[in-house]
């Protein structure tokens, strides 16, 4: 079995340590990268939801940096969305900013009614560039 590793970003938001749970997991040459939201360090949610988006991908973007992995090594994704119908744009033109050639990685939105006071949240897995 290969080892895991916890991974957690510069900067890590209170909330890993608040739930007990790591920013990501390194295991051979993928990560695993738990739910990243929309949070500032001390863990409550950006009052925007535009702002709440971007912010949930700069953290996403900080664990991954953290593994030496960039938004081109993600293979795969899946986003939580309180209310997908409205919220699609938004998230699509921050997503469109990120992802914006192909190949794309997978995507799986997921429609759900609570996120801890969030309204928007993503995770991924990554191959780790040059193995582990």
């Amino acid at each position: 079995m290969a080892q895991r590793d916890a991974v957690f970003p510069a900067n890590r938001h209170a909330l890993y340590e608040a739930h007990g749970y790591s920013a990501a997991i390194r295991s051979g040459d993928l990560l695993f990268v738990s739910g990243q939201v929309g949070s500032g360090s001390d863990g409550t949610p950006e009052p925007e939801f535009g702002a709440q988006v971007q912010r949930a991908f700069d953290n996403l973007q900080a664990t991954l940096k953290a593994a030496g992995c960039t938004f081109d090594d993600i293979v795969d994704v899946t986003t939580f969305h309180t209310d997908p119908e409205s919220q699609f744009k938004t998230i699509m033109a921050v997503k469109n900013q990120i992802f914006s050639k192909p190949p794309y990685p997978n995507w799986t939105a997921v429609g759900v009614n609570w996120l801890a006071g969030f309204d928007f949240e993503i995770k991924v897995i990554a191959r780790i560039p040059g193995g582990a």
